[in-house]
């Protein structure tokens, strides 16, 4: 390349591409979101800000279930029928990811090669980077930022790696859970929390072939759903069967997608729902910057060490360590006048 530098958007010229569609200008906006650079952080809040009121209303739905179970093929199934529908649709796969490396270990995007290729359709891999649940503060961010590009469904890959999963539950609308037939005997090995987050629990794979265990499967969820306490007044949750490979069942969910929304907007839990994501994102945000600054503060650098080896070596209960650490953090609070 030559010695040309790269334009740098304004946030000005990031909010008009994003609010137009820009595709380009929103894959960067979430770079900036996901960065954890403070001149980043401060450009993306401000594009952020500028973008709150100004999208679509959407339909958030939070796509979960154990690795296995079909959750890249069903959504790239369901996301086809959506485009041919007219709606715009944005992706963004979860990927699970090393906390020592903070790497992305699956590509999610090169699985939905159809639904990606489509010019209605923005898939987001994304690293977790060791967040609980598959999901972190930064991809409520990033579905403020989709919602603002005027795309009318929004749908969250999870990672499925157990009871921490319930995190998704803050940031979307809907929640369906994926199971593979054959999986109702081991009922007692499914975490209690992941079925009382579940809006629908669809039995995928349910091909050609394998209808009988599948069936038996569907009853059995539907007897364990039973045995959960209603998770929204009004709402009766419910099984289906579904083939993603086969196209079955697909279209049954989003029809009872619409119903829930339906049900939700009618009875007025939906607005309160969404009142509820923004606080606790707004929490969310708050201790992830309030961890960060804590570790980096100068004086909790400078003692962290010998508090560590203290509690260690047995000399020091990690309950006092924890408070010596926490007036460090004040010295240096004190030492500046902020953070």
């Amino acid at each position: 390349m030559s010695g040309r530098q790269r334009h740098e958007p304004t946030v000005e010229e990031f909010v008009e591409g994003i609010r137009n569609g820009d595709r380009h200008l929103l894959s960067r906006a979430i770079t900036l979101v996901e960065s954890s650079r403070p001149e980043h952080e401060r450009l993306a809040h401000e594009i952020l800000d500028r973008c709150l009121g100004g999208g679509r209303s959407s339909i958030r739905i939070g796509i979960t279930g154990a690795p296995g179970a079909g959750k890249s093929t069903f959504i790239e199934a369901l996301g086809l029928d959506l485009v041919r529908q007219g709606k715009r649709v944005t992706v963004l796969a979860i990927d699970p990811s090393s906390s020592r490396s903070k790497g992305s270990i699956l590509g999610d995007k090169s699985r939905m090669e159809q639904l990606a290729a489509h010019p209605e359709a923005f898939i987001r891999p994304s690293a977790s980077s060791g967040f609980l649940g598959g999901t972190s503060p930064r991809t409520h961010e990033t579905i403020l930022l989709c919602e603002a590009a005027g795309y009318d469904v929004v749908i969250v890959e999870t990672v499925g790696v157990g009871q921490s999963e319930i995190v998704v539950n803050s940031m979307v609308d809907f929640i369906l859970l994926l199971m593979l037939p054959g999986s109702g005997d081991e009922l007692q090995g499914i975490k209690r929390g992941i079925m009382e987050i579940a809006d629908l629990v669809a039995v995928n794979k349910a091909d050609s072939g394998r209808q009988t265990i599948a069936e038996n499967s569907k009853a059995d969820f539907e007897s364990a759903l039973r045995l959960l306490p209603e998770k929204h007044s009004g709402w009766k949750r419910k099984v289906l069967l579904t083939s993603a490979l086969e196209g079955s069942g697909v279209s049954e969910v989003w029809k009872t997608v619409e119903a829930f929304a339906a049900a939700m907007q009618q009875s007025g839990e939906w607005s309160e729902q969404r009142r509820e994501q923004l606080r606790h994102l707004l929490h969310a945000i708050a201790e992830e910057r309030l961890k960060r600054e804590f570790y980096r503060a100068p004086q909790v650098k400078t003692a962290k060490g010998e508090v560590e080896q203290q509690v260690l070596a047995g000399s020091l209960s990690p309950f006092t360590g924890a408070t010596e650490l926490l007036r460090a953090f004040r010295r240096s609070v004190g030492s500046d006048g902020s953070f």
